[in-house]
């Protein structure tokens, strides 16, 4: 998450970013803040999308000339980890933990995609990126790892499970808003599944043929997410 050089994303050193005073050393005090600033960022990621957001709109909704915004994020990136920073703080306070870690493991999970589809931008603006990690996201990391304590994990393991369901997470919510976003779109439906009826016909494959033909499954978002969750869970290996 943070580069061997000591700099997250943008060439920002994490301690800078995350330690030193949020206002400009110099000139006179502004009439916003860092933490306006993201949260006008969060604000129009959440309404139109994380390509709407740009220095330039920003600096327009919180009244700001675009140059002093630079004081503050130095380049889209590091706006990015203050945004996703920001809303992790919606994690907290977190449910006390029950000491079942696969039971905590599962809850931060559905906690994680709560986050996710009240802030549709954010499973995009987690991958592909490198993460320095800000207080409330260094809040809630902390909070996993207690969850793990229970097992066998060492530290760099305890981390991977947490990286592993932080991206299955993403990955399920990014799925499940593609697909509300094609819900007004019958026909394409029926066209896949009129191609993928003639494909598990055509004897060339067996194995996708049986899969197809196996009893329905709920098909709701939040059933998927939950089969899928207990079977990763409870897959886990906490002993190595």
């Amino acid at each position: 998450m943070v580069r061997g050089d000591g700099s997250g994303a943008g060439g920002v050193d994490p301690q800078q970013l995350w330690q030193s005073p949020q206002q400009p050393r110099k000139g006179r005090k502004p009439a916003f803040s860092r933490e306006a600033i993201t949260a006008a960022a969060v604000a129009l990621a959440d309404a139109e999308g994380i390509e709407a957001v740009t220095m330039r709109r920003v600096a327009s909704q919180v009244g700001a000339g675009v140059m002093s915004l630079y004081s503050y994020a130095p380049d889209k990136e590091t706006l990015l980890l203050l945004m996703v920073d920001h809303v992790n703080g919606e994690l907290s306070p977190p449910a006390p933990l029950t000491g079942d870690w696969r039971a905590d493991l599962k809850a931060i999970a559905h906690a994680q995609r709560a986050l996710m589809l009240r802030h549709p931008w954010l499973p995009a603006a987690l991958f592909n990126r490198r993460w320095s990690f800000g207080p409330h996201t260094l809040d809630f990391v902390e909070y996993a790892l207690a969850a793990l304590r229970p097992t066998a994990l060492d530290g760099g393991a305890k981390l991977e499970v947490f990286s592993l369901i932080t991206g299955f997470v993403a990955g399920l919510v990014a799925d499940e808003i593609a697909q509300a976003a094609l819900a007004d779109s019958p026909d394409r439906a029926a066209a896949d599944a009129r191609y993928l009826a003639a494909v598990a016909a055509d004897g060339h494959h067996p194995e996708l043929a049986e899969a197809l033909s196996a009893p329905a499954r709920p098909l709701s978002p939040d059933a998927t997410f939950t089969r899928l969750l207990d079977r990763m869970v409870d897959g886990l290996d906490a002993g190595s």
